[in-house]
């Protein structure tokens, strides 16, 4: 589990669901996968998970139920599209596209790990280094000039060390401060709007967002689940609060007997290729079939622009670096040359 959250790691989501999905295809009954599942996880709240949906379809619970009752250490994508897939009767193409989804998810998450990883530790270091030579340029040439006490190298260590623990204090309370508003479900509207409104992060969440909600909706819509209904399940899959509340705004019309690409027309998210993918699956009748295409569209489309942002951050860790050496040099001259100037 993460500090601000209790949900499992995406690499043991992903080991979970790819063996679920094996063990399925294979024909084994549900309870014992999870059984032969639970054993290889390395992970103990994962395996704990797993042994209470066990224990609780064993008791007549469906594993829709099962799977809510464990809400709290899974994603919502998971949750929701397990109970669209049983909804359906389509556990088979679930659990098959769950493994195939957090794969991807997973893929991508090194990657942006990888490009990153260096520039980050040049910003630490450069954060380090510039707090400890500013004032220790502006203390020396004031002692050096006369115009402060006398410099003490220890006296100094001292006080850069008290100044790095109050910088640690302030950054716990923060992290304090975020896991008690992700616990009381505040973070998710914060980091929703990040992931929704902020560039270069929204490209990249809409495109995802918008993935699964496709991805869910021909699962629905190919078991036979009323529309709405359909529309509900998607929505929530989306694990964007703002986005979710964009899908719902097409329910009133399609109650009213709108197609889809009507009822979605004013969707603040959707790209007029998605509007033209469903008009094609409703005009030739495949719409579940239109809507898989869709989401891999955006999966495509969101894979690009993953590889886009992690070049601009990578860039902008790199300019954030040069700003302080920069800012580091010119407190340099600034003090030798204001010194310099005080004494002449």
């Amino acid at each position: 589990m993460g500090l601000f959250s209790s949900q499992i790691p995406l690499k043991q989501l992903v080991v979970l669901c790819r063996q679920l999905a094996t063990a399925y295809d294979a024909g084994i009954p549900i309870i014992q996968a999870l059984s032969l599942v639970r054993g290889k996880l390395h992970f103990s709240q994962a395996s704990h998970s797993l042994e209470r949906m066990q224990e609780a379809i064993k008791g007549g619970s469906t594993l829709t139920d099962a799977v809510r009752a464990e809400s709290a250490y899974f994603p919502v994508y998971f949750v929701e599209t397990i109970a669209a897939g049983e909804m359906g009767g389509r556990l088979d193409v679930m659990f098959n596209d769950l493994a195939g989804y957090f794969e991807d998810r997973l893929k991508i998450q090194r990657a942006m790990v990888s490009a990153l990883t260096y520039p980050c530790v040049l910003v630490v270091l450069a954060w380090f280094a510039g707090t400890f030579s500013v004032p220790l340029i502006r203390e020396a040439f004031g002692s050096i000039f006369g115009k402060g006490p006398a410099f003490s190298f220890g006296r100094y260590l001292g006080g850069y060390a008290w100044f790095q623990i109050k910088t640690a204090f302030v950054l716990g309370l923060l992290a304090l401060g975020c896991m008690g508003l992700s616990r009381m479900g505040v973070l998710k509207w914060i980091v929703g709007w990040v992931a929704t409104f902020v560039w270069p992060i929204a490209p990249v969440a809409r495109r995802f967002a918008l993935a699964r909600f496709f991805r869910s909706m021909a699962l629905l819509i190919g078991s036979g689940v009323p529309i709405v209904r359909c529309i509900e399940r998607a929505a929530a899959v989306t694990a964007n609060p703002y986005i979710e509340q964009d899908m719902l705004n097409a329910i009133p019309m399609v109650r009213d007997g709108s197609s889809l690409v009507d009822a979605f027309a004013r969707s603040r998210y959707f790209l007029p290729t998605s509007h033209e993918m469903l008009r094609v699956g409703e005009v030739s009748g495949k719409l579940d079939s239109a809507l898989r295409k869709c989401a891999q569209w955006y999966t495509d489309e969101a894979m690009h622009a993953s590889e886009q942002m992690a070049k601009v951050l990578y860039y902008v860790l790199y300019l954030a670096v040069a700003g302080l050496v920069l800012y580091v040099l010119l407190q340099f001259y600034g003090a030798y040359f204001g010194a310099l100037n005080n004494v002449l």
